[in-house]
């Protein structure tokens, strides 16, 4: 093997080392909090995961949670939350007292336990609550804490899991909330940013992007029986292409994620991620031969329904639903479209800058490699639910690299 495919092959596998430790991009990585606010009373109950109990506390249960699994761990649970949360109103503590737990249990997505509470010394319900939440947030960076006001009568409030009021985040722990209004700007708001957020993290939906921009700023050229690589002139025209492409992508996603949210249409969460792994391969692909000649936004609608149904399962119960679902699918859409409008504005320049480099192709057919290998190997991790030993790999590449 010469040096150059020895170096392409520690890269390609580099890569993926990279882009494997997000390969939960799709998982909710989220907590509740959600209130209930009376006459003279305030309560809730926090919602996690096994997962989020694990990372938290170095704990082992099992994704689907039993009373009997979770008794024993309790009250260490339960000291863990009250060591990272707090209620206050103009300085005054309003202790939190946890009454029972209970688990909830949902088809296709991890159960949650919830630990309801009541507050302590309420005693009139006042106009603000300051609220601390900084739950998991040192375990995992990308941790969102989901606070939402389930029941406030005098604010017309009445059974909702739609809207959320605050979103916490490890930058932002300490947030006000306001008891006596509710404010639906301030909920759409709140799912624009999670919307943009998402993208952000879900790495498998940039790389979808990435293997779209890529050919962006070159078009092909047919000569001496073969397709070459030929820089574009204009960067507003090739800029608009693009952004033209990635509307198709969340046109497409938007009718999905409406459809799955109304529960007309439901597919597994199995079949959902490995589509979602192999369209990058198939767009990566088209950058290396022709599928659908100056036809990419075939690609984008086609795969765009697909990962519309991938933001479904980020939402599910949790974000959707009820009076707001209109406000929900909305906001979430809009958040979508402008984190990835932001991407392209971050990456698209440089292409743009490069684009008559000799090196181009190669960043090209090379680049679209690594995409084909990293969804390949999400493909099948997601679809026969394995986890490949890339660690084995790369020291193999390293030691017949020396």
């Amino acid at each position: 093997m010469s040096n150059r495919l020895k170096q392409n092959a520690i890269l390609t596998v580099l890569f993926s080392i990279l882009f494997s430790t997000y390969s939960f991009s799709h998982a909710p990585d989220q907590s509740y909090i959600y209130l209930r606010v009376y006459k003279d009373a305030i309560g809730g109950r926090f919602e996690y995961t096994a997962k989020d109990m694990n990372m938290a506390l170095g704990l082992n249960l099992a994704d689907k949670l039993t009373e009997e699994a979770i008794q024993p761990h309790l009250k260490t649970i339960q000291d863990y939350i009250l060591s990272r949360s707090s209620f206050k109103s103009d300085g005054k503590n309003y202790p939190i007292r946890f009454t029972d737990f209970t688990i909830l249990s949902l088809d296709e997505m991890e159960d949650f336990t919830r630990f309801n509470f009541e507050l302590e010394g309420v005693e009139k319900i006042p106009e603000e609550l300051d609220i601390e939440y900084a739950v998991l947030f040192d375990k995992n960076p990308i941790h969102r804490g989901m606070l939402i006001v389930e029941h406030n009568w005098k604010a017309g409030i009445v059974n909702n899991e739609a809207m959320f009021s605050n979103v916490y985040s490890g930058s932002d722990t300490n947030q006000s909330l306001s008891l006596k209004d509710a404010s639906l700007w301030k909920g759409f708001v709140a799912l624009v940013k999670l919307g943009i957020w998402h993208i952000w993290i879900g790495l498998d939906h940039i790389l979808f992007i990435v293997a779209l921009i890529l050919p962006a700023v070159v078009r092909r050229k047919y000569e001496e029986n073969s397709w070459h690589w030929q820089g574009v002139d204009s960067f507003k025209s090739a800029f608009w292409y693009i952004i033209k492409i990635i509307t198709f992508f969340t046109i497409a996603h938007s009718i999905t994620l409406a459809l799955a949210s109304l529960n007309i249409i439901n597919l597994s969460s199995r079949l959902v991620e490995s589509i979602i792994a192999i369209s990058i391969a198939l767009a990566a692909l088209h950058n290396i031969t022709p599928i659908f000649k100056s036809k990419e936004w075939i690609i984008a609608f086609g795969f765009g329904l697909f990962h519309g149904f991938g933001f479904a399962s980020v939402l599910g119960e949790k974000g959707l639903g009820g009076d707001f679902m209109v406000w929900s699918l909305l906001g979430f859409n809009i958040g979508v479209e402008i984190g990835q409008v932001l991407i392209i504005c971050a990456v698209f320049p440089i292409l743009f800058l490069l684009r008559n480099l000799k090196i181009y192709p190669a960043i090209i057919k090379y680049g679209s490699f690594v995409l084909i290998f990293i969804s390949i190997y999400w493909f099948i991790e997601r679809g026969f639910e394995v986890d490949l030993p890339l660690g084995a790999i790369i020291r193999k590449v390293f030691a017949f690299g020396g």
